[in-house]
């Protein structure tokens, strides 16, 4: 396409620039066409390679699974030092004597403490033992003594349990009557903490 020699020369650079245009646009569009093509003769081949497989199928093949593992024992593991440090501190009760007004807090301390580690004893025995390693002084010394002494003359130990140890300690030295000693104690000014620690004095109750 030839311009005009008497075309002014604006129109003639934007007659130029769009017969440019229009031969890119040409050449696009042979190259799409080419590229359809391809993708149909591909296309086509994969049809008649479907078409061949339906008329004739084939068996899978069956996959090769491997057996499934047998899964290892479950193994325990330590607890860990967290949970070893989440129990308080145990302390052991106050050596005892025949004082009444302590033998309450004794043998409700030494209840307590089995409850909170029973691990630490190993038999029933041998909870009546610990308890009776705080027997001191005067009566309470005694009596543990006089306990020691039957089991060398029977050669069985006297106590069974932990409930005939409290049955025994509570007849040897629980008060007879709790409520006249109550009443005595505030009638009386012994309840009065004067000059005591305040351990010492709410011991007293």
């Amino acid at each position: 396409m030839s311009l005009l020699s008497d075309t002014p020369q604006g129109i003639a650079d934007t007659l130029g620039y769009l017969q440019h245009y229009l031969q890119e646009l040409m050449k696009r569009q042979n190259i799409s066409k080419n590229n359809i093509n391809t993708i149909l003769v591909a296309l086509t081949m994969q049809l008649q390679q479907l078409t061949q497989l339906v008329a004739n199928p084939c068996p899978l093949p069956i996959p090769n699974i491997p057996p499934l593992p047998v899964p290892s024992p479950l193994v325990s593991l330590p607890p860990t030092p967290m949970a070893q440090q989440t129990r308080p501190k145990l302390f052991y009760p106050l050596d005892f004597s025949k004082e009444h007004h302590n033998s309450y807090a004794f043998l409700n301390f030494c209840s307590l403490y089995i409850c909170l580690a029973p691990e630490q004893f190993y038999n029933k025995e041998e909870r009546i033992l610990w308890a009776l390693t705080f027997f001191k002084g005067s009566h309470a010394a005694k009596w543990s003594k006089n306990v020691f002494h039957q089991e060398a003359d029977t050669g069985v130990f006297p106590i069974q349990t932990w409930g005939d140890f409290e049955q025994q300690f509570q007849a040897h030295f629980f008060s007879v009557n709790m409520e006249v000693d109550a009443i005595n104690a505030l009638e009386g000014t012994s309840y009065h903490q004067k000059s005591r620690m305040v351990d010492n004095y709410l011991d007293n109750f």
